[in-house]
């Protein structure tokens, strides 16, 4: 037994699952399992650490083997040997040291994880009950888009503070003018067809700007 203990702890360390195979009720053997490592796994974690995100494993999996595959991906934090019922409280406990976090997976066990995490997102080939759960679902089954996401909705972002700013400069500007203020001292003074046809240079310059975000995903991410 001693020898068979031995052979299962190396198998771990190498993030192998093992499994004891008896002959009348005695040990005979082990039979390992592994998952494969998938390449646009790792590269989608070295994306993430690229963008800032700090990147953490949930799983039930026994604590080395977890560990053994989060060196292969370069995973940041390991959270191993927990049980389905308990993955919302972990990603409570992540928030609770003020982290924001976005919780993937696609099984039933990962449901109420997505659902308690800041931004829960499903892979699409997933269970019905993780994607209906989650705000993000993405339609291939490939980690990188994780990556692509989170990229795409900082994009967004950017764009909305830029219309916002544009919007709120030109009524600043503007509305002065338009009411005057220019009039005593230059004798400036807006039209009212003027004052329309500025008005509407303005909304076609915010929906150009987001309209290009559009040009700018197209070339950058791949999307199903």
């Amino acid at each position: 037994m001693g020898q068979l203990e031995e052979r299962v702890s190396r198998l771990a360390a190498e993030g192998k699952t093992a499994m004891y195979v008896a002959v009348d009720g005695q040990p005979a053997g082990v039979v390992a399992v592994a998952d494969v490592v998938r390449e646009s796994a790792r590269k989608a974690v070295g994306t993430l650490h690229a963008l800032g995100i700090q990147t953490a494993m949930l799983t039930g999996d026994n604590r080395r083997t977890a560990e053994a595959v989060a060196r292969q991906l370069g995973m940041d934090t390991v959270i191993a040997e927990v049980l389905p019922e308990d993955k919302a409280a972990k990603v409570r406990e992540l928030q609770a040291q003020g982290r924001k976090v976005a919780m993937v997976g696609d099984g039933v066990n990962d449901a109420p994880a997505l659902v308690e995490a800041d931004v829960g997102i499903a892979i699409g080939a997933g269970t019905d009950v993780a994607v209906e759960t989650a705000d993000v679902v993405l339609v291939k089954n490939n980690p990188a888009d994780v990556a692509k996401a989170i990229q795409l909705a900082r994009k967004v972002r950017g764009k909305i503070k830029q219309n916002l700013f544009w919007a709120a400069i030109y009524n600043v500007l503007a509305i002065p003018v338009a009411a005057g203020a220019l009039y005593n001292s230059y004798g400036i003074l807006l039209r009212p067809e003027w004052s329309a046809l500025l008005m509407s240079a303005s909304t076609v310059i915010v929906t150009v700007n987001a309209l290009l975000l559009g040009v700018g995903s197209r070339q950058r991410f791949t999307w199903a």
